[in-house]
């Protein structure tokens, strides 16, 4: 007879290869959320108000002057440009990555606000790569819309053991719901990229009735099923987009569930799916693309192209 072990199923190869996924990324250090000192932040006034930007400039200098005195030239630097005037920020936060939220337009007379969750290795250290897919955003949509670059939350890095289940999108959810009440959620569309689709997965059942949620680039929604919202639900893959070939599957192991749950253009999630051209990972909210053109409309209430 036989001792041969049997083959074993595609569903036991992937879960080994999750496994190993796991323990090799864990030893892995993250890209993002490096550790710089920084100052806890004052609690601006509320509203969008000219007192509150300000407020919030002022923690923005002490964390840069905090920088410098570390011997942090590149930290510094960043933090000047943030300051500067013209820039308006709602809060901010320089510890433990880093948190803020960027202000492009007229937020307090904006009839449709478009808030950017970006995903993961989004820090204040590369935050540039935020800024400029909101601003070409907003230009695209126009004086009578604003755009938030919302980094609320530590996101994880790409390579990081963080990045393969939900704990840092659940981590996000309380913060996120709080902002979006803040700006009335009825004329707030969520913009969620990568690992930020399922941060707004995971927040969708308590955000109210926002807009719209988007998720492009995204790994999974964070769910089993259908997001739990009344809002409109679009989904978006740029076919360069690397993202394509992550399992989209959630495994318990005896320590962790692993995994980031259903694909959000699949049949099953119940979203919307939108065309978003033929662009890479990163390239979504590139000037002159047709995700951003696509994306805009949703924004405005428009259709977009299929």
């Amino acid at each position: 007879m036989s001792t041969r072990s049997p083959r074993p199923t595609a569903f036991t190869r992937l879960r080994r290869k999750l496994f190993t996924a796991v323990l090799a990324a864990s030893v892995v250090v993250p890209l993002s959320g490096s550790e710089v000192p920084a100052p806890a932040p004052n609690r601006p006034p509320r509203g969008m108000t000219e007192a509150r930007y300000a407020a919030v400039r002022q923690d923005i200098l002490a964390a840069e002057r905090m920088a410098t005195g570390h011997g942090q030239s590149r930290r510094a630097a960043a933090l000047r440009a943030m300051a500067e005037p013209g820039r308006r920020f709602l809060f901010f936060d320089g510890r433990d990555g880093g948190r803020s939220a960027e202000v492009f337009g007229d937020l307090a007379g904006a009839a449709r606000v478009a808030v950017l969750v970006p995903g993961s290795d989004t820090g204040l250290g590369t935050y540039g790569r935020l800024r400029a897919g909101a601003l070409a955003l907003q230009r695209e949509l126009g004086d009578r819309a604003a755009v938030v670059a919302w980094l609320g939350y530590r996101t994880p890095g790409t390579l990081g053991a963080a990045v393969l289940t939900t704990g840092r999108a659940d981590g996000a959810v309380p913060g996120l719901r709080s902002f979006v009440h803040e700006l009335g959620p009825g004329r707030v569309s969520l913009l969620c990229h990568s690992y930020g689709a399922v941060v707004c997965g995971r927040a969708a059942a308590g955000l109210g009735d926002v807009a719209n949620i988007v998720l492009y680039g995204a790994p999974g929604t964070g769910t089993s099923g259908p997001l739990r919202t009344s809002a409109p639900v679009w989904a978006a893959r740029g076919t360069g987009d690397w993202i394509a070939n992550v399992p989209h599957v959630r495994l318990r192991l005896p320590f962790l569930t692993v995994g980031l749950g259903l694909d959000p253009v699949s049949p099953s999630s119940g979203a919307r799916v939108f065309a978003a051209g033929d662009g890479g990972h990163s390239d979504y909210l590139r000037p002159g693309s047709l995700f951003l053109r696509n994306v805009a409309a949703i924004v405005s209430g428009r259709a977009p192209h299929a």
